[in-house]
């Protein structure tokens, strides 16, 4: 991270137990040492073990990143994160729409067969990425699943907890594969509205939709993280936890961007 990041992460990260007095032994890294390193496989992809000397051993990395997996932090960061872009785009901290869609990626030889399936419309053995976004593309929710799973399955189980947490959720764009009795059922039990936009049949070639290439503009962030072009680990979890540190990553490089043109200006 630059300086101008580090100054805007430092901020919203969350408190370790040890220093709010909730026990636990001191950490022996700083966290901005501990979040490079994550930040640095995830965008080139390396494994564990190719970890450049220039960071912490990667056991003390990978301890790091399992720790933050399992006690939420990086969700917590990544949703700070995105609550200060839509507080920057003058946005509402919860946002009332959204957009879901999925990506079928192939699967690493290290992934179990008991995570990974075939994707007969895509042709793909692996797994599948189900997102919910706003309308500015930023995570909303995200599930990884075997790829057999189909995309209105998935919905049943991600859109509850995404209404749970976000109460002013009321319309959801979504593509064909969300057709069916979906748009009945999020209706009768969430009272989101599931706005199905289709392709039409006359037209050929690639066609921009509306509010659906919002969502696949997400997907084709995440491909430039080398760690996401397909899935290399072996429990869902994880791979949920390496799109948020992808997407914590864009949207931390985002505010310092806009921090340092605004910069001038107040200075004038």
């Amino acid at each position: 991270m630059s300086d101008a990041e580090w100054t805007l992460v430092r901020d919203l990260l969350p408190v370790p137990s040890w220093m709010a007095g909730r026990g636990g032994r001191p950490e022996g890294y700083c966290h901005r040492q501990m979040i490079d390193a994550v930040r640095y496989l995830v965008d080139n992809g390396i494994k564990w073990r190719a970890m450049p000397c220039d960071f912490p051993p990667w056991p003390r990395v990978y301890a790091f990143f399992a720790r933050w997996r399992d006690a939420g932090l990086v969700a917590e960061l990544h949703d700070r994160l995105r609550g200060a872009v839509r507080d920057a785009e003058s946005r509402e901290a919860e946002p009332s729409a959204g957009v879901v869609d999925s990506q079928s990626v192939k699967a690493d030889a290290t992934v179990a067969l008991a995570s990974r399936g075939y994707d007969a419309g895509k042709k793909i053995n692996g797994r599948k990425r189900h997102l919910l976004t706003d309308t500015l593309g930023l995570v909303l929710a995200v599930l990884v699943t075997p790829a057999s799973t189909t995309d209105r399955d998935a919905a049943r189980i991600m859109l509850p907890t995404a209404k749970n947490r976000f109460r002013r959720l009321s319309r959801i764009w979504a593509d064909g594969g969300y057709t069916g009795h979906l748009a009945d059922w999020t209706a009768a039990h969430l009272g989101v509205v599931l706005d199905v936009v289709r392709r039409s049949d006359d037209v050929t070639g690639f066609q921009v939709l509306p509010r659906r290439w919002v969502v696949e503009r997400s997907f084709a962030w995440f491909l430039r993280s080398r760690r996401l072009v397909r899935d290399y680990e072996r429990r869902t979890d994880t791979s949920e936890a390496v799109i948020l540190w992808s997407m914590t990553t864009l949207m931390s490089r985002r505010l310092a961007a806009r921090h340092q043109q605004l910069a001038p200006r107040r200075a004038a």
